[in-house]
């Protein structure tokens, strides 16, 4: 059986969904720090391109308000056999151009997300074939039992497969290779937004679907996003009424906006650990002085690297306590968290880091190239900045490299990156998400360490996270997540800093549910 886990551990309840409070239809201003990266829904693997796209694409089942499982474009499903799943699709759903919802774009949509070079086959990395039964109903068969298939295949969106067709758009847009494609500027959904026009890191705008299926709680009409890089412009764009809401408030500013009668702020726990990943591939580190080695492949360098970072300082002095210290690689909602595994690694300390410098036969250090985002993740730029300085002081002479993540996830994709900064964010709220994206040794072929920057490999791991994958005995399965958790932490595979703390601010006439997987929901949004 399919089982519904319930994620209870650390879980901020989520917010009463809204009654419409207004009938007169509003639209909602919408800024942030990054713009999209690409239309396409099975490209990019990226946070706010899914808060976009979640509105004019949809997948066959969602969440609810309390992130337990619901229908969408299935009205049902059964488990036929443990590796057999039909569902039952909703009847006399229209995508935004007319054309009517069926089994052949289910097929079609699925096949697409598990296939190079799709970046959202972990959507459906357990599914071996989609079968149509009928124009309504499918079967999922699967290459193995799979506790959280559901969860999984909410980031599975369905495409219009004579749209894709007639556009030439057959296979996902190859982001990593920089390809364009009909699919990554124009869109064909069945979800409760269409998509107007897109003029990149300028402006989005969308529309309301007067045709969906379903019916809003809220009253929105059209959605327009401009991304707005510099947080002085995007703290000035809501303060004077410009825009209604920013998703990335400046901490810096949240003071100020708190006390601003005409603006109000919710804020809560996002599902994402932001971390420290290292190259441990190469057999030789690019400038780093040290010819024929890599020193990130010797644990002790790794350790040495985590001891010199201050997380009690950058949680308090550049997170100004936006942000919970971590010791683990997923966040405390998600499934597979504990106390335990969430404690440090090993002390802040100096000292110990230099002798751990010199025991792996780098007294002098080395030099070391880290690179980092400046518009994706809280003070992303900023937490770079204090590692840089961090590290410098143990000797490892680090160079800081800064860009928009456009650019910045193009590199990680492609591996070429020495440090990097990243933020994780767990879709299934169950930590298989982040071990078998960020832990798996990466083959190019599956969604297996399809975001392993480091690419490090541990064979050990790898049998952990493919046993995770099938195991249906809840004990046993939470067992083999506790210990795949700990071999991350205790190799320095990567090096966690913090779970981010993501406020929303806000004109004081919007009412909206906060989200921990940080993506707002126009169809619950109140304009007053």
């Amino acid at each position: 059986m399919i089982q519904r886990t319930t994620f209870k551990r650390g879980m901020v309840a989520a917010a009463m969904v809204l009654a419409v409070g207004a009938t007169h239809a509003a639209s909602l201003r919408w800024a942030g720090a990054n713009d999209i990266l690409t239309i396409d829904p099975h490209a990019q693997n990226h946070q706010t391109t899914h808060a976009f796209l979640q509105q004019i694409y949809e997948s066959l089942v969602r969440y609810d308000a309390k992130y337990q499982i619901e229908p969408a474009l299935a009205t049902k499903w059964t488990q036929i056999s443990p590796t057999q799943v039909r569902f039952e699709l909703r009847k006399g759903v229209k995508f935004h151009d007319g054309a009517p919802f069926t089994a052949d774009d289910v097929v079609f949509s699925l096949t697409r997300a598990g296939t190079a070079p799709s970046n959202m086959m972990s959507a459906v990395q357990s599914v071996k074939e989609v079968k149509k039964v009928d124009d309504y109903t499918v079967d999922l068969i699967l290459k193995g039992p799979n506790p959280i298939l559901l969860r999984e295949i909410t980031e599975a969106r369905i495409m219009n497969k004579a749209w894709a067709e007639k556009h030439n758009s057959l296979k996902s847009q190859d982001y990593a290779g920089k390809e364009e494609s009909y699919a990554s500027r124009n869109a064909n959904g069945t979800g409760p937004f269409s998509l107007v026009s897109w003029q990149p890191d300028q402006k989005l705008t969308l529309k309301k679907n007067p045709n969906w299926w379903d019916k809003p709680k809220g009253n929105i009409d059209e959605v327009v996003f401009t991304p707005i890089k510099s947080a002085a412009t995007r703290t000035a764009a809501l303060v004077s009424g410009q825009v209604d809401f920013v998703v990335d408030p400046p901490p810096q500013d949240l003071a100020r906006m708190k006390a601003d009668s005409n603006l109000k702020l919710i804020e809560g726990a996002e599902n994402r650990t932001i971390y420290l990943g290292l190259d441990q591939f190469r057999d030789e580190l690019p400038g780093a002085g040290t010819p024929g080695k890599n020193p990130l492949k010797d644990k002790r360098v790794r350790q040495a690297l985590y001891q010199a970072i201050d997380s009690a300082g950058l949680h308090s002095r550049t997170m100004r306590n936006l942000s919970v210290p971590a010791g683990v690689m997923v966040a405390p909602m998600v499934h597979g968290w504990s106390k335990q595994l969430d404690e440090r690694a090993a002390k802040y300390d100096v000292e110990a880091a230099k002798k751990l410098l010199a025991d792996a036969g780098y007294p002098q250090g080395f030099a070391l190239k880290l690179d980092c985002p400046n518009d994706r993740y809280v003070n992303d730029e900023a937490i770079c900045q204090a590692v840089t300085a961090m590290w410098t002081r143990i000797g490892v002479k680090t160079q800081l490299q800064t860009a928009p993540m456009a650019q910045f996830v193009t590199r990680v994709m492609n591996n070429d990156v020495s440090a990097y900064l990243f933020g994780w964010g767990v879709a299934t709220f169950d930590a298989l998400y982040t071990l078998d994206s960020l832990m798996s040794t990466k083959d190019g072929k599956t969604a297996a360490g399809v975001y392993n920057g480091g690419r490090f490999s541990d064979a050990k791991l790898d049998g952990m996270i493919q046993q995770i994958k099938v195991e249906m005995d809840t004990a046993k399965r939470d067992a083999l997540l506790h210990d795949a958790l700990k071999l991350t932490k205790d190799e320095y595979y990567y090096l966690p800093l913090h779970h981010q703390i993501r406020p929303w601010a806000m004109r004081k006439n919007v009412e909206t549910v906060h989200r921990a997987d940080d993506r707002p929901m126009p169809t619950w949004t109140t304009i007053k």
